[in-house]
């Protein structure tokens, strides 16, 4: 017989409480469930009062046993959902069932709607909700090792502006007393430029030492204690609120800033120097009227790199996603990393290169396009590499 997914699973939607010792929890009441005709998409329509200014993370739990327990993942999710939800009626969110419970309909399956107070977005971060979106090369460009497909991505904090020479230096001032003695000074043209010349390795050092001063949870850990020297392949805690690496696909659904099919991270498919500091060339996609280095940023010495925010900000209002220097993403560089249908992919498991991403100073349009991709050994640093922060958004 060919079952109709929801009327076969019984989906119901249980409410469950905030922080209940709060009198300002966030309460969400009147939840509507229905499933979309001949598909296995799934409309869930509910009410959310009480939260505050900065909103209400709601999260999605799934009981395959009638309620009795809950925990089975969800991830196939998008509109109101994750960090910052505003109060309001008819608040909605759509469930791709299918892709989350392949193996089709249960009489016995349960939906649970969860909402917490979201933290205020700390300072110099903005949100990226949570939602699907395609990954890859979407703008006809041809990268090989970049098919596209479309993944889900939760709520995330990241930085507007790429990390500064002074937020550097603030950081490493005190980074010893927290035992972490091998920190790089690193290189930057002003306090307000890019600090460059840094590895891998000193970036993620630099994570943990920020998250410690800041009285974080360090993120990044070898052999279950903090990273703080060394050039030991870390691992990470994905729930851990500290300061970390973006993901491949977190700096990339950043980067295009809610914008699809084009080119530049700039929203558009042409790209000049009135947009992002990098090297003109004549070609049709580079309407530059200057060519060579950005006629600003280029006197004096090399690296020709520019003050952070120099630019305008993309849709989700952060700056230097192209140009500038380039970003190192946490992710093992491999075609592999391109899954369709991942849940917030993080890359293979091991590997030689680590992920670049963003273009830089020195480079061409053709590094700067389809929010462009490249991969550098970890121990391996250069005037034209940098990075900027992020931090998990669920509490």
């Amino acid at each position: 017989m060919n079952h109709s997914f929801l009327n076969s699973c019984l989906l119901t939607a249980l409410l469950c409480a905030g922080i209940t010792s709060s009198p300002a929890a966030p309460e969400i009441s009147n939840v509507r469930v229905s499933q979309r005709p001949g598909t296995t998409l799934v409309d869930v329509y509910y009410n959310l009062a009480g939260s505050t200014d900065s909103g209400a993370s709601v999260s999605v739990e799934l009981s395959d046993n009638s309620g009795a327990s809950f925990g089975l993942p969800v991830t196939a999710l998008s509109g109101h959902v994750g960090a910052s939800i505003t109060n309001g009626t008819n608040r909605h969110l759509i469930w791709n069932a299918k892709a989350d419970r392949p193996d089709g309909y249960s009489a016995t399956m349960r939906l649970r709607l969860t909402a917490v107070d979201t933290p205020p977005i700390p300072e110099g971060a903005t949100l990226i909700p949570a939602g699907t979106f395609t990954t890859g090369r979407t703008s006809g460009d041809l990268d090989s090792n970049a098919p596209p497909v479309t993944v889900s991505v939760s709520a995330f904090y990241i930085g507007k502006y790429k990390v500064t020479k002074a937020v550097w230096d603030e950081v490493n001032s005190s980074a010893a007393a927290y035992g972490y003695t091998d920190l790089t000074i690193g290189k930057g043209k002003a306090g307000d430029h890019p600090v460059h010349s840094i590895t891998w390795f000193d970036m993620i050092k630099w994570c943990n030492a920020r998250s410690q001063k800041n009285g974080l949870t360090p993120v990044y850990s070898v052999n279950g204690t903090v990273m703080k020297t060394g050039q030991s392949a870390p691992t990470a805690d994905w729930n851990a609120n500290g300061y970390r690496l973006p993901t491949e696909t977190e700096w990339e659904k950043a980067a295009r800033g809610g914008v699809t099919g084009k080119r530049f991270s700039t929203g558009t498919d042409t790209i000049s120097h009135s947009q992002a500091n990098y090297r003109s060339i004549i070609h049709s996609v580079d309407v530059s009227p200057t060519q060579g280095y950005h006629p600003k940023y280029s006197a004096g010495a090399e690296p020709f790199t520019s003050p952070v925010g120099s630019f305008a900000a993309n849709g989700f209002g952060l700056y230097d996603m192209t140009g500038n220097v380039a970003q190192w993403c946490w992710d093992w560089f491999h075609q592999l990393s391109y899954v369709n249908g991942a849940a917030d992919p993080k890359g293979i498991i091991s590997g030689f290169t680590r992920s670049i991403r963003g273009g830089n100073w020195y480079a061409n349009f053709i590094e700067n396009r389809d929010c462009f991709r490249g991969s550098v050994t970890p121990t391996n640093s250069f005037s034209g590499f940098g990075f900027r922060l992020v931090r998990r958004a669920i509490p």
